[in-house]
């Protein structure tokens, strides 16, 4: 069964993906520490896909080794307009967002497809 719906490239995924892709370096109490680079890549999923279920499919479509998963729901949005027939009013699917984080060296390549 097929819980990824799509790969989620919008402006906002991809700055998450660069700016989490940077090693920094960060000055504590005078000591120095490091946040190590994780590479992060966003999915919309199935809304009843488990953490696990994300796992295993990212790692089978596109062999890369899953790190951590961090999901989040959206709800549906109502929405109105107006035509010749007078007011329509609808609600937008509900989904569910993934975010991956991959292992070190791993990337995911989403336009060799094309």
């Amino acid at each position: 069964m097929a819980f990824i719906i799509k790969p989620l490239v919008t402006e906002k995924m991809t700055k998450i993906t660069d700016k989490s892709s940077i090693e920094k370096t960060y000055r504590v109490k005078g000591e120095d520490r490091k946040k190590v680079a994780e590479i992060k890549y966003g999915f919309i999923v199935r809304p009843d896909a488990s953490k696990l279920q994300i796992k295993k499919e990212i790692e089978g479509l596109y062999n890369v080794t899953v790190i951590d998963v961090n999901t989040a729901r959206y709800a549906g949005k109502r929405s109105s307009r107006y035509t010749r027939a007078g007011l329509v009013k609808g609600q937008k699917p509900a989904f569910k967002k993934a975010i991956v984080t991959l292992q070190e060296g791993d990337t995911i390549d989403f336009y060799s497809n094309i």
